[in-house]
């Protein structure tokens, strides 16, 4: 019995539901209901916000032909059970981050975000024009899914600390929540990870069970309200330095929608993530300015802790080369990413420099 035969007779463990509470999707008239399990609860800034965007623009572009009833975490499935509920078939579309599924096949840590990687606009340039989006179908024909990049948190801050770290030093033994790559490059320097879902971040926080945590950035943070039991807050990180969102769907659901309709559900993803991007850049200066007011210390890491960074980056990259698919996706990535940033850099990067400083004097 193949993987993908198995996972839907298999029941999941932890909160997921039985199969048979959840019904095929809803069909009449020529419409259709589809069941979206996500990875946060409703509210939550950037990530839940990107979810909403892309429900609403499917249902809207396709004249109500297809409708996405979205189930946020814990409601159908905990956070982290969402991939095995789709690939099962228990629900028909997920929307998280692919990192967060890495155990299931390493490749899935390129589809959020890789530590010294690409930016936002870098990533969905690799994404759409570098060979990212067919390499994204690879990984989906093995589960029985078909994925898409759908929501952008753009860069992610170094995170929130109790205390100052001053040296890489500091890192030996803090408690800190940081999934995908980045978790493990953080592993490397000494820290004790741990990956926790967005909703169990601030608790503990607050109870001192971590030390710190990296979440979204200023606008989604500052909601949380992370500056309530952390004064230092570092702005820079070298973890996710433009964080993907993904939805993805059970594959016999993509296959059972017209071309049509999938033509309307591929263009509502990248429309979400441009406008995930746009959301948190009209946003975080202002949260910033926010949470500095509120006695927030806005600092960043010396450059002995991003040396420490980046070996541990390379360390943690390196594990999962002797996976032919991850090796695959790695060169492309990192081919795309070392075109564009060159063009970037001479570019939009000069045009920014000198723009600074002509106005700044």
């Amino acid at each position: 019995m193949d993987r993908r035969s198995f996972l839907r007779t298999s029941a999941l463990g932890g909160g997921a539901v039985a199969a048979s509470s959840l019904a095929a999707p809803a069909i009449a008239q020529n419409r259709r209901t589809l069941t979206m399990v996500t990875s946060v609860p409703d509210g939550f800034a950037v990530f839940d916000d990107a979810a909403n965007y892309f429900a609403n623009a499917v249902t809207t572009m396709s004249d109500g032909a297809v409708t996405i009833d979205k189930k946020p975490a814990g409601e159908l499935v905990g956070a982290f059970e969402v991939f095995d509920a789709v690939t099962a078939g228990q629900a028909d579309i997920y929307h998280s981050a692919e990192y967060y599924f890495g155990g299931q096949h390493p490749g899935l840590y390129y589809y959020t975000a890789v530590p010294f990687g690409a930016t936002a606009q870098e990533q969905l340039t690799w994404y759409l024009h570098g060979g990212g989006k067919e390499l994204h179908d690879e990984i989906g024909q093995i589960f029985g899914l078909k994925a898409f990049l759908c929501g952008n948190t753009t860069v992610q801050p170094g995170g929130w600390f109790r205390e100052p770290i001053n040296s890489a030093d500091d890192l030996q033994g803090l408690k800190f929540r940081m999934p995908g790559l980045g978790g493990r490059a953080l592993a490397n320097t000494g820290a004790s990870v741990q990956s926790l879902p967005g909703g169990e971040i601030y608790q503990a926080l607050a109870s001192g069970a971590i030390d710190g945590a990296e979440w979204i950035g200023p606008f989604a943070d500052e909601r949380l309200g992370f500056q309530e039991v952390c004064k230092y807050y570092y702005t820079a990180g070298f973890h996710e330095p433009g964080s993907a969102l993904a939805c993805s769907f059970n594959r016999d659901i993509w296959d059972s929608l017209t071309p049509a309709q999938q033509s309307i559900v591929e263009n509502a993803a990248t429309a979400t993530s441009i406008w995930s991007i746009a959301q948190s850049n009209h946003n975080n200066g202002a949260a910033l300015a926010r949470i500095q007011a509120a006695g927030v210390n806005i600092v960043e890491f010396s450059d002995d802790i991003w040396d420490a960074f980046g070996a541990a980056s390379e360390t943690a990259m390196n594990e999962f080369m002797d996976d032919p698919l991850y090796a695959q996706i790695r060169e492309s990535f990192e081919t795309s990413l070392k075109s564009s940033s060159a063009w970037l850099s001479r570019s939009e990067g000069e045009y920014t420099r000198q723009r600074n400083r002509v106005l700044n004097g």
